[in-house]
């Protein structure tokens, strides 16, 4: 099994191009920082990951996406190995998504994200968030305790 969850932010603008040809399909490319859950003396405080996606999942990216904003996703790990001008053999992976979400609601992320609502792209649309609070939660009155069907 390859499957692969991971939790970040993204450390630039993600990078979006069409494919030539007659069905042109987006390809968009960003990496995340992913925090280390325990940190020690001398080494890095986060992970950082090159993903790539294609399609309506790519076009989602590119309209969505930015630098700073916190995202989950899931994919899988292929291998990007190739061999450098001076011959030699550079290993590396990239993450590959298959699903995409925002992993925080757009007023923690500070806004100016182009108007986005909170939920993610995984093939199907999102539903827009509740008007009013803006932690993506709906208020609800005091005193409507005897109306809820649970307590």
């Amino acid at each position: 099994m390859n499957k692969v969850i991971l939790m970040g932010r993204l450390t630039r603008d993600p990078e979006v191009r069409y494919s030539q040809g007659a069905n042109q399909t987006a390809v968009a490319r960003f990496s995340i920082a992913v925090d280390r859950r325990f940190k020690r003396e001398g080494e890095p405080d986060a992970d950082f990951f090159n993903c790539t996606a294609f399609g309506r999942q790519a076009e989602f990216i590119e309209r969505y996406l930015h630098k700073g904003v916190k995202i989950v996703l899931s994919g899988r790990v292929q291998n990007d190995n190739y061999t450098n001008k001076d011959g030699q053999m550079v290993y590396s992976v990239r993450v590959m998504v298959d699903e995409i979400e925002f992993a925080e609601s757009k007023n923690a992320s500070g806004g100016g994200d182009g108007g986005y609502n909170s939920g993610g792209y995984n093939g199907g649309g999102s539903a827009p968030a509740p008007s009013g609070a803006g932690d993506g939660f709906m208020n609800i009155p005091d005193g409507i305790d005897e109306e809820l069907p649970f307590n």
